[in-house]
């Protein structure tokens, strides 16, 4: 009895014996962070970890407590030196952010804090849907629209196509199901249309089939007229046209649709019209690229990504919608432990009722943070900065008669590869692979590959404020350099 009411007795608790020691730890910590984002230029963009850090992360559950300082080395030297690399200047594999310091601090400052964005009525809460308020203004959306803060761009994109399922069911889907769909829905994309688009047809119900990719011009931008024959085609075989997505930079090559012609079929065809923005939105607030994403404003729904183009640290997406009460009504659900109360706590908005996660992180403060310190023009000019460094690097391997450009470079994607005369499709590509791999593993840049009708290349997504023109100078001659080594070694095979 007496161990049990000394047991009950003692009160135990995360926070630390001595908060001095943790203050000390934590000035050490942010010293640390800085040096490591001044002076990342000096570091390989990339590196393989050696066995021993592989076996680090094969350790077993810690059961025993040990020092913060010891746990911090660990990280330090476990985790941060081996890093992806995307906040490197000479990263430009996939297509991704490059953080700033100001959003990390955010970040820190919103898990300090704590709050869950699930909804209620905190500080939290109206920053969340001031930073969506913003989100909107950027892309030219009307103040009366709704939107919602996501873990990135394929979530961004199942919130806009969920509220056009429901909105053009012609049931009520939420309640009887995408069986009660009287004729079977069509959504129609580009063939350059990001997956992410063939997971949410999946998980929406109706199925891959669903989604029917239009044939693209030879600037890889959705066909129009293949469009229309398509929707009057399954008109004609009782399907109902539902959606189309524009798509604002395709991941492949960049290419923009042509939104205001999309926009104005999709009305003229009583369309919902999508907009997956998550390359490009944001060129909306390019002051000398704008133009290229004219009609995006005129979206029924758009899909972006702060963590792109406004560097916000991952993950941080956004969903915008123009019916406000559509976007509401395919996901609001009000069971008797959440419901609003006149005043206190409960009295805020319940933002969970604009998406899938009741719990939600506070993603608001790290892009509120950034937008505040630079303003959203210097944004702007960064956008139109890397799209001048694309067309910069393009004019480089057009001069270079061994490298030849595979896509056109619309705005900060350039598909490129090395030749080999005379080498058969597979041959080129195990050749320009083998480049593209030691410049990863030699530390100099990192670039991703793909293939464009039916063409294997190189690929390079500057969204990154940290690359200089010269960083591209450096990448073709260290691509001409080790294309000649590997000629020479003819070990591409």
């Amino acid at each position: 009895m007496d161990t049990l009411q000394d047991a009950m007795a003692t009160h135990e608790t995360l926070d630390p014996p001595d908060w001095a020691d943790v203050q000390a730890l934590s000035h050490r910590v942010i010293d640390d962070a800085v040096g490591y984002l001044r002076d990342v230029r000096d570091r390989p963009v990339w590196r393989e970890m050696p066995p021993e850090v592989r076996t680090f992360f094969d350790a077993p559950m810690p059961r025993a407590p040990a020092s913060l300082p010891d746990v911090y080395g660990e990280v330090t030297d476990n985790l941060m030196a081996y890093p992806m690399g995307n906040i490197h200047p000479r990263f430009w594999s996939w297509y991704m952010g490059s953080s700033n310091f100001t959003g990390a601090l955010g970040d820190f400052l919103a898990a300090i804090q704590g709050s869950n964005l699930g909804g209620g009525n905190h500080a939290a809460g109206l920053m969340d849907s001031q930073v969506v308020n913003w989100c909107k203004e950027m892309v030219g959306f009307p103040a009366a629209a709704s939107g919602t803060l996501v873990s990135g761009g394929s979530m961004a994109n199942i919130i806009g196509l969920t509220v056009a399922r429901n909105a053009k069911a012609g049931v009520d889907v939420r309640e009887r199901g995408v069986g009660a769909i009287p004729r079977p829905l069509r959504f129609y994309a580009s063939d350059q249309v990001h997956s992410c688009h063939r997971k949410a047809m999946e998980a929406l119900g109706l199925g891959n089939r669903a989604l029917r990719r239009i044939p693209t011009d030879t600037g890889l931008r959705i066909d129009v007229d293949a469009l229309k024959a398509a929707i009057a085609e399954d008109r004609d075989a009782s399907f109902k046209p539902a959606c189309v997505i524009g798509t604002a930079g395709t991941v492949n090559t960049g290419a923009v649709d042509d939104l205001q012609a999309l926009a104005a079929l999709a009305e003229a065809e009583d369309l919902w019209f999508h907009v997956d923005g998550c390359i490009g939105a944001l060129i909306a607030v390019a002051p000398q690229n704008a133009a290229l994403v004219a009609g995006i404003e005129q979206a029924h729904s758009i899909a972006l990504d702060p963590h792109k183009w406004l560097h916000a640290p991952f993950e941080a997406g956004c969903a915008l919608v123009r019916d406000a009460s559509a976007h509401r009504n395919s996901f609001a659900v009000t069971p008797e432990y959440l419901e609003s109360t006149p005043r206190g706590l409960a009295s805020g908005q319940w933002l969970n009722d604009y998406g899938l996660q009741t719990t939600r992180g506070f993603r608001a403060l790290k892009i509120w943070m950034a937008l505040k310190e630079h303003g959203i023009e210097k944004f702007g000019r960064l956008i139109d900065q890397n799209i001048a460094q694309a067309r910069h690097l393009a004019r480089l391997i057009e001069d270079e008669p061994v490298l030849e450009l595979t896509a056109a470079t619309t705005v900060n994607i350039v598909c490129f590869r090395h030749r080999l005369d005379g080498a058969p499709e597979d041959r080129l590509k195990a050749f320009n692979t083998e480049i593209m791999l030691r410049l990863q593993e030699e530390g100099i840049a990192v670039l991703s590959d793909t293939t464009v009708r039916g063409r294997h290349c190189l690929r390079v997504a500057i969204t990154n404020h940290r690359t200089r023109r010269e960083d591209l100078d450096l990448l073709v001659r260290e691509t001409l350099r080790l294309g000649q080594e590997i000629k020479s070694g003819m070990e591409y095979a």
